[in-house]
Order: structure tokens, then C-alpha cells, then sequence
């Protein structure tokens, strides 16, 4: 299982924030989801967590796992 917090990639205000599973606040808002996608990649890998990206209408559309994956693929 992950260690620290999953991260979400979720619209925010015209732009794209990095929030943090449970959180009240982003850590972090981008103009772009590009550039939210790149910052939450980096910190769900410091934290060996998973990663959430959000369509625009909230809805999770890709997940992406740093550390050690539960479920990984097969073949």
C-alpha cells in the first residue's frame, strides 16, 4: 500500500490544483493540468503514493501508482 497521501489532479478556479486525498487545500494550483499533472507526479513519487487526474467534470480519468503497486499489471 501507499505511504503517504494520493494526490489529485482536480479543476480548480479556471485552472488545476494538486490536492492532496483528505486535504481542505491544494498544495499547489497551475494554470495548465499539464502542469498540475507534472507537480502531483513529483510529489506522489517522493511520497510512494498514487496519483488521481480528474476530467473537468471530476470525474477520475487515469491513475498512476509510485511505490510499491498492490495490483500491478500482468504479463
Amino acid at each position: 500500500m501507499s505511504k503517504g497521501r494520493n494526490q489529485h489532479i482536480v479543476p480548480r478556479n479556471g485552472g488545476w490544483a494538486v490536492q492532496p486525498a483528505g486535504g481542505a487545500r491544494a498544495s499547489s494550483v497551475h494554470d495548465t493540468q499539464a502542469e498540475a499533472i507534472a507537480r502531483g507526479r513529483e510529489v506522489a513519487r517522493n511520497q510512494q503514493s498514487e496519483l488521481l487526474i480528474h476530467g473537468r467534470d471530476g470525474r477520475i480519468r487515469e491513475r498512476d501508482t509510485h511505490g510499491r503497486d498492490p495490483h500491478p499489471p500482468k504479463g
